[in-house]
């Protein structure tokens, strides 16, 4: 018989709204989490398929077998094209790698998973979710807290909003949507909707 695979949760939220908190959290409760941003990391270190691919399309974006993901922006920015290139590459490494941790976990008999993924919406990966949860803040706060993180400027901070599906649309897409007003609101909200996305899987 075959193993039930488990319930596939995308969390996505634009810059600033608590997306890399509120998936701890789903870790700290026992979901696991794939993080796509921390699979990109990995496979732009060391030598992997990955650096030596983008060694080949844009080398001065590699140094010490590692590819500096702003000098590849800039890169991009230079030659657009280089962009389908460079997905091309990647976006099969991180698909497998993505389909052999929702293996994992459906050898483990997880209930439920978490894909944390930034670019949800925009790059369609909201197709292979089961449902998707948006974590939100009003547009002050979001800016408030951007604008905290070392290094950050006003005009980097719009050119990232420029790049992301506006808030509004993802909270009309979503099937849920976290409120991050405060860390225990945020602690309570996860831990309701892990009860009821696990309940019928578990007392199966």
């Amino acid at each position: 018989m075959t193993q039930e695979r488990p319930f596939i949760l995308g969390l996505t939220g634009s810059i600033g709204m608590g997306k890399s908190s509120t998936a701890q959290i789903f870790s700290d409760l026992g979901v696991p989490v794939w993080d796509a941003d921390a699979v990109v990391h990995d496979l732009y270190s060391g030598n992997t398929p990955a650096v030596r691919g983008v060694q080949k399309l844009a080398p001065d974006a590699v140094i010490d077998n590692q590819v500096d993901r702003q000098v590849l922006k800039q890169k991009i920015a230079e030659t657009p094209e280089l962009l389908k290139q460079i997905e091309s590459l990647v976006h099969p490494l991180v698909a497998k790698d993505r389909q052999d941790f929702l293996q994992k976990a459906t050898d483990n008999h997880a209930a439920l998973v978490v894909f944390d993924i930034p670019l949800l919406f925009e790059n369609g990966s909201d197709r292979i979710c089961d449902a998707v949860l948006v974590v939100s803040a009003s547009p002050e706060e979001q800016k408030r807290r951007v604008l905290e993180r070392p290094g950050m400027t006003e005009e980097a901070f719009q050119f990232i909003l420029s790049r992301q599906m506006p808030d509004t649309d993802k909270r009309a897409a979503a099937d849920y949507v976290l409120e991050t007003t405060t860390p225990q609101a945020a602690q309570e909200y996860v831990q309701d909707l892990v009860a009821n996305l696990t309940k019928d899987r578990t007392d199966a």
